[in-house]
């Protein structure tokens, strides 16, 4: 384990449904003269990737049904948000306090299904994607094909937590990169067998790349490395847990 080094990139524009999400990555990569190196992983935030594949949805256009009426009724909310939040989620997990959590289409749980009003302009929302791990995969494909470079792609989004205050950027999709790295079977420095340790490694990029992209500067992605990982194609829908083993399900 040596240097990790995180690189902003910036001056990428707003962007629109069809856009090229490489390309744009190219285009700020260019003019920061940074240059890819084989091993690099390419941090994506999840609103451009959302934004590319037409994941914004005008809230007038969103008629609301009786659960959403109640559900928005009893916390606060609006209604044509509560119906987005229902329709991208399997079950409402808890709600209260104006909190409402999800178990989202994708298995994530999450506040509102990662459905997001910022930075997407007045009466509008933000879906997370279809596939975010796809999105990776597509996005990696197409950054190697231009460069030639073996690189890696995690898609991330703010997510809270449960037990602490606050919240931290996590991978919602990754492409190129295992998302844990297995400690299993080795031993630590006093010979202690390691039985369970497996960082989840795309989580501790996603909340890396957090600290050079931010809420309010407009750097909607970043070039994280040296980071130790195993190349892979397991995605982070890998890294949700089975019920069977979910202790607070």
């Amino acid at each position: 384990m040596g240097k990790v080094e995180v690189i902003p990139l910036e001056g990428i524009p707003e962007v629109e449904e069809g856009a090229d999400v490489a390309g744009l990555v190219l285009a700020s990569i260019g003019r920061s003269r940074v240059r890819l190196r084989d091993g690099d992983v390419v941090v994506l935030k999840q609103k451009i990737v959302s934004k590319a594949e037409g994941r914004v949805v005008r809230l007038d256009a969103v008629r609301p049904g009786a659960e959403a009426r109640r559900l928005a009724e009893a916390e606060g909310k609006d209604p044509r948000l509560m119906e987005l939040v229902l329709r991208e989620s399997v079950r409402v997990v808890r709600r209260g306090h104006g909190v409402v959590i999800t178990e989202t289409t994708h298995g994530f749980v999450c506040a509102n299904a990662g459905v997001d009003q910022s930075n997407v302009g007045e009466g509008r929302a933000c879906l997370l994607p279809l596939d975010s791990d796809l999105s990776a995969r597509r996005v990696r494909s197409a950054l190697e094909s231009r460069t030639g470079r073996r690189l890696a792609v995690v898609v991330t989004d703010t997510f809270g937590r449960p037990w602490r205050r606050g919240q931290t950027d996590v991978a919602i999709g990754c492409s190129g990169i295992d998302p844990l790295l297995s400690y299993r079977g080795r031993q630590d420095k006093f010979g202690y067998p390691l039985r369970v340790t497996e960082p989840a490694v795309v989580d501790e990029v996603a909340g890396a790349a957090e600290l050079v992209m931010g809420k309010l500067e407009g750097v909607p992605a970043a070039v994280v490395r040296g980071v130790v990982f195993v190349r892979g194609e397991g995605g982070v829908r890998s890294l949700i847990m089975a019920k069977d083993k979910d202790l607070f399900r």
